[in-house]
């Protein structure tokens, strides 16, 4: 497996990560705790070395999997987690919440569920508007000096905020949704994060795999699967959709790869800096996607790519109205 490094920051992780949100969280029941843990070892098996997960996912049951699945390799990989919210009950299920002392209690909880003494990234989950960044930074770097968290990470921040933060304590990785269908990151965010030298961890990668060709202008979703709620998945957009992954399937083909393939490997060509975290339930998925490290595209490649998106109009957002509202603060 090929390496990357975030940033200016010396925090060496494979090309490609795994996200793990899936296996508990959001698309779904939650897979169960061996076929989860199985899964996490295999991508270990397979060069895998950064792995991301969240108090949020499940909530807790995430953090407690991949605590499990990586305790007998912990000081081969680099496990990143999320702090931000509380949480509440069936009606109010989650809150923002960044105060320094929620921070460090989340950040104890988190280290018990990882089973491990120090967090190698540790992000921000969505900006508090009630909490100053200045502060979260801020005792974010006292638990990096107490030994607890090595690298500060921010998730889906606004240049400004990113910029503020990273006075304070730097910023090692920016986490943000960064995808064929949702480019917006290109206008602002990745030149700031060039700039000061913070690497991107693109998360949804495959747009939640509709990239992939798996889902279908018919395809439905079950009322716990998030994209049922999501504008982007809708019928109407899924219809004006398709021509993208059409297009997809033909670059596909001629390079001999999948679409997965083709869309990972277009992510890894767009920066050295930039660690894509596909997830997946099932191993031959796993592998599917690990394989796009050797898909090669050439300028001439990009170029068409570039191209063939110019054809195509995204339609949908890619949140509820309400989850929007808490991105790029």
């Amino acid at each position: 497996m090929q390496k990357r490094t975030l940033g200016k920051s010396k925090l060496e992780v494979s090309a490609l990560g795994l996200g793990c949100m899936g296996l508990s969280h959001a698309y779904g029941p939650a897979t169960d705790t061996p076929r989860a843990v199985s899964l996490i070892r295999a991508a270990v098996d397979r060069g895998v070395t950064f792995f991301d997960t969240a108090e949020l996912y499940g909530p807790f049951l995430n953090e407690e999997v991949v605590g499990e699945a990586l305790a007998p390799v912990r000081d081969q990989v680099v496990i990143a987690t999320k702090f931000g919210f509380t949480f509440g009950d069936e009606d109010h299920p989650y809150a923002l919440d960044s105060r320094p002392e929620h921070i460090r209690w989340a950040v104890e909880g988190s280290l018990k569920r990882l089973r491990t003494d120090v967090i190698d990234l540790l992000y921000q989950h969505r900006v508090d508007p009630n909490v100053p960044i200045e502060d979260v930074a801020g005792t974010v770097k006292d638990l990096i000096a107490e030994g607890k968290v090595k690298h500060f990470g921010l998730s889906e921040a606004g240049v400004q905020t990113i910029r503020r933060a990273h006075a304070v304590q730097p910023v090692t990785a920016v986490q943000n949704e960064y995808s064929l269908w949702w480019r917006e990151p290109e206008a602002e965010l990745l030149p700031a994060l060039e700039q000061l030298g913070i690497g991107l961890v693109a998360f949804s990668p495959l747009g939640k795999g509709f990239l992939t060709g798996a889902i279908t202008a018919g395809t439905t979703f079950d009322s716990n699967d998030f994209r049922s709620t999501v504008p982007r998945f809708s019928p109407e957009a899924l219809q004006a959709n398709q021509a993208l992954v059409e297009l997809l399937g033909y670059i596909a083909d001629d390079k001999e790869a999948t679409r997965a393939q083709i869309v990972l490997a277009w992510l890894l060509a767009q920066k050295p800096w930039i660690v894509p975290i596909p997830g997946t339930t099932k191993l031959h998925r796993l592998e599917e996607n690990l394989g796009a490290t050797a898909v090669q595209l050439t300028d001439e490649d990009l170029a068409r790519i570039d191209d063939a998106l110019r054809q195509v109009k995204i339609q949908g957002d890619r949140y509820p109205a309400v989850m929007q509202a808490q991105v790029g603060r």
